[in-house]
C-alpha cells in the first residue's frame, strides 16, 4: 500500500523526467546517424599502436571529406561516418588511414553506405512499427481484460498501459537528444530496435501487475479497490523487480564491456528497462486508482 499511498511523489518524478525529455527533444532534436540521413560508415581496426585520433583528423583533412565523426570502435580501431562517398573516395580515405599502405596491420573491418532516400524509407518505416506496435498493444490488453467492465474498464486498462509506454519510450529518447548535443551520440536503426524491444518488455511487466489485478477484484480480495491495487502490488513487486534486475544486469555488462557498434543499443535497452519497470510499478497501477476515484466522484 506504500505505492498506491505514496502515488504523488512517483508522478511528480516521472512529470518531471518526462518534461525534461521533451524539452532535450525539442531544444536538441536528434542527432539522426546514416542510417536515416544516408551516409558512410568504414570500420578499420590496426593490430598494434592505434594511431591518435587528433593524428587521423590531420591526415584526413586534405581529402576536403566535409562533416564527419570518427568514434573509438573498441581498443584497436576507429569508426569513420560521413556523407555517401564515391569508390575512388573510399580508396582515397582507406590509403590515407593506413598510411598509404605502409602499415601492414591495417584492416578495413566493414564499409556500408546508405542513400538518402533509403534512409528516409527506413524513418518511415521505424515510425509506423512504433505506431502499429502501440495500436497492437491496446488492442491486445482490451481484448485480454474484456471481461472487466467494473470498477474500471478494460479499455481503461489498454489507455493506461500505452501511457506507461510513452513514459517508458521518452525518457531514453530525452537523454539521447542530451547525447547527441553534448557527446555527438547518433540515432541508428538499432535505436528503433531498442524502442520497440522496450514496448514489448514494458507492456509484458504491467500486464503481469493488471493480471493480478484482475485476478484479485474476480476474487475479491481487498475491502476497496485501491486496497486491492494495493495487494496486488504488494503479491508481484518482487517479480517484476528480480526479473527486471536480471536482464539490466546483462545489459550492463554489454554496455561497459561490448563493442563499440552495441554501446548506445545496450545504453537504450538498459534506460528503457530501468523506467520501463518504475512505470509498471509505480505509475501504471497508481493510475487505475486516480481513474477510479475520478469516475467515483459524484
Amino acid at each position: 500500500m506504500f505505492i498506491i499511498k505514496h502515488k504523488a511523489i512517483f508522478f511528480t518524478i516521472s512529470i518531471l523526467l518526462v518534461i525534461g525529455s521533451l524539452i532535450f527533444i525539442a531544444i536538441y532534436g536528434l542527432n539522426l546517424g546514416s542510417d536515416f540521413t544516408g551516409g558512410t560508415a568504414l570500420e578499420v581496426a590496426y593490430a598494434k599502436n592505434r594511431p591518435d585520433p587528433n593524428l587521423l583528423r590531420s591526415i584526413l583533412a586534405p581529402l576536403n571529406l566535409g562533416n564527419y565523426s570518427l568514434q573509438s570502435a573498441g581498443s584497436d580501431g576507429y569508426i569513420i561516418k560521413l556523407k555517401p562517398i564515391t569508390e575512388e573516395e573510399r580508396v582515397s580515405i582507406v590509403d590515407a588511414l593506413s598510411a598509404n599502405g605502409a602499415n601492414q596491420d591495417f584492416q578495413v573491418k566493414s564499409f556500408s553506405s546508405v542513400g538518402p532516400s533509403v534512409g528516409q524509407e527506413l524513418a518511415t518505416k521505424g515510425l509506423i512499427a512504433v505506431t502499429l506496435v502501440v495500436l497492437l498493444i491496446i488492442l491486445f490488453i482490451a481484448f485480454a481484460f474484456r471481461k472487466i467492465s467494473y470498477p474500471v474498464a478494460s479499455w481503461k486498462f489498454g489507455l493506461i498501459a500505452i501511457i506507461a509506454l510513452i513514459h517508458d519510450i521518452t525518457i531514453p529518447t530525452g537523454v539521447f537528444a542530451y547525447l547527441g548535443h553534448f557527446r555527438e551520440v547518433e540515432i541508428d536503426a538499432l535505436f528503433i530496435t531498442a524502442l520497440l524491444t522496450i514496448l514489448g518488455l514494458s507492456v509484458s511487466d504491467t500486464i503481469v501487475v493488471f493480471d493480478r489485478i484482475r485476478e484479485n477484484l474476480k476474487n475479491r480480495v481487498g475491502r476497496t479497490f485501491e486496497e486491492t491495487v494495493g495487494m496486488s502490488l504488494d503479491q508481484t513487486i518482487t517479480r517484476s523487480l528480480i526479473t527486471s534486475l536480471t536482464i539490466i544486469s546483462i545489459l550492463l555488462v554489454l554496455l561497459f564491456f561490448g563493442g563499440e557498434s552495441t554501446r548506445n543499443f545496450a545504453l537504450v535497452l538498459t534506460l528503457g528497462m530501468f523506467f520501463g519497470t518504475y512505470s509498471s510499478i509505480f505509475i501504471a497501477s497508481p493510475l487505475l486508482v486516480v481513474v477510479y476515484n475520478w469516475q467515483a466522484k459524484p
